[in-house]
């Protein structure tokens, strides 16, 4: 039964709450020491070392049997319900948090029920998989939510800061979490290998913080920023808990965020709504992928809408999948064994599609036409959008076969720089530090962004800047103007795409 919202009442009574201004710290109701987990110690490097590079775990999850052992064992595989939202609250562990923020965001989703029903229907594909594998690691459940509120659940989100996927990750720390990225394949959005990356890395915040509070505001803000907020209060003698730090507004947000869409979970009933039902059993299983298959073809071999065979592998961002991306499929689990026959029996040709050099003066128009594809197909497929450079003569163009008869010559583009991933337009992060005589407009202009897209960027209040302050500036293209370029972390910045959901 579709998501119903029966009290009105109760999402106004929360959007009226009163104080919810957005000041760091102001409303957080701080820990008290006994509600504190007691945490083995993880010792965070001190000020004048470096933050440690993150290193991905070992297949064998020796992390996770670390954290099972701070852990009592769970009775989540107990659980003789049905429901996967049972399995997933007696896996709860992070502390509560109780604030007006809180209610802010509870009443945000209260009251866009089409948009909360939505986001329960897309995550139900996907939900058993992450519960999965956070309870083999020993992670807290609370963790299966996170997507809910980076990408909707949308394996297909992209944000204006190039942030893909369910766990929104930006192709910098995509690379450094060994997601492939190509001009066939992204796996920032293939949902098995992102899942178990985005948890590589949590494991490893957690790993340097001792603390999931800190974790969790470290994904979203980046570790250098949670670094140095703890720093700045461990010198002032000041304590280090997330409560405590001050930390931009959007990171300030997202653990009461994540604590509102956790309280509905946990009792819809209160809010007066009812979840829809999600089966405590996989809904998808992986098949292997023939050496080239159209994604059209091989919908129709698993019957199933080429929609639905999107969503469970948004990865393949061509209308062709090849032996350059992932060979492994996701399908329903009820449709494995059906793709596997009709692909055995099948003699019909499983691709359509064949690549075309460009000639001397041809104009997309004209290939377009040649080709029977609408021109703004024909930029889809290829990618040929405002980001990337014009064509050029000699440039290999992916077009429908001219006979369906035809041997494909997709073999052909392994190797070639067209096929391969494109120069990387993704934003680029610059720290600027202000210096005498800087103003917010000066600042703008030289990098030439608007002074309220610094202040979002940057969580400001004011247009009043201070010699030394540091600036995040994030700037399209790899080649910067000016100022330092570290390296990408993987911001909240990029979570905008959560609002299309």
């Amino acid at each position: 039964m579709p998501i119903r919202i029966c009290s009105f009442l109760v999402a106004l009574a929360l959007a009226a709450a009163p104080g919810l201004g957005l000041a760091d710290g102001a409303l957080i109701a701080p820990w008290t020491p006994a509600s504190k987990p007691q945490l083995p110690d993880s010792p965070i490097p001190a000020a004048s070392q470096a933050a440690p590079e993150p290193q991905v775990p070992a297949a064998s999850g020796t992390d996770g049997a670390e954290l099972l052992e701070q852990w009592p064992a769970s009775a989540i595989n107990d659980v003789q319900a049905n429901d996967l939202w049972d399995r997933i609250r007696a896996g709860f562990r992070m502390n509560e948090i109780d604030s007006p923020l809180v209610q802010h965001h509870e009443a945000w989703y209260l009251n866009r029920p089409d948009y909360l029903e939505r986001l329960v229907e897309r995550s139900r594909r996907y939900l058993y998989f992450v519960v999965d594998e956070l309870e083999k690691r020993g992670m807290p459940t609370e963790i299966a939510l996170l997507p809910m509120i980076e990408s909707a659940y949308n394996p297909s989100a992209y944000s204006r800061m190039r942030a893909a996927g369910i766990w929104q990750f930006i192709p910098s720390t995509g690379k450094r979490y060994g997601l492939q990225q190509n001009w066939w394949y992204d796996g920032r959005r293939d949902v098995r290998a992102a899942t178990q990356a985005a948890l590589d890395y949590l494991q490893n915040l957690y790993n340097q913080f001792g603390d999931w509070e800190l974790a969790l505001a470290a994904y979203n803000w980046g570790e250098g920023g949670v670094q140095r907020a703890v720093e700045r209060n461990r010198a002032k003698g000041k304590p280090t808990d997330y409560f405590s730090l001050k930390m931009p507004r959007e990171t300030r947000n997202y653990l009461p965020k994540l604590q509102a869409v956790k309280n509905i979970i946990s009792d819809p009933a209160l809010f007066g709504i009812q979840l829809e039902r999600i089966p405590n059993r996989p809904y998808f299983t992986v098949v292997s992928a023939p050496a080239h298959i159209d994604v059209k073809k091989a919908a129709e071999l698993a019957d199933v809408s080429v929609e639905e065979f999107r969503s469970l592998n948004p990865a393949h961002t061509r209308p062709v999948i090849t032996p350059v991306a992932n060979r492994e499929l996701l399908l329903p689990v009820d449709k494995a064994e059906l793709f596997t026959t009709n692909l055995e029996s099948t003699d019909e040709p499983l691709v359509s599609w064949q690549i075309y050099q460009l000639k001397t003066g041809e104009k997309l128009e004209s290939v377009a036409h040649k080709f029977g594809i609408s021109l703004q197909r024909l930029k889809e497929v290829n990618g040929l959008n405002g980001r990337r450079r014009g064509v050029r003569p000699g440039q290999m163009l992916l077009v429908p076969m001219e006979d369906e008869e035809a041997q494909s010559n997709l073999d052909e583009t392994y190797d070639s720089a067209d096929f391969q991933a494109p120069a990387d337009d993704y934003r680029s992060r610059t720290i600027h530090r202000v210096k005498r005589g800087d103003t917010l407009a000066s600042v703008a202009r030289r990098y030439r962004t608007s002074p309220a897209s610094i202040k979002a960027w940057n969580g400001l209040k004011s247009d009043q800047l201070r010699v030394g302050q540091r600036l995040t500036i994030w700037q399209e293209g790899a080649t910067l103007r000016t100022g330092h370029s570290s390296r990408g972390k993987h911001k909240r910045a990029r979570a905008k795409s959560a609002r299309s959901g």
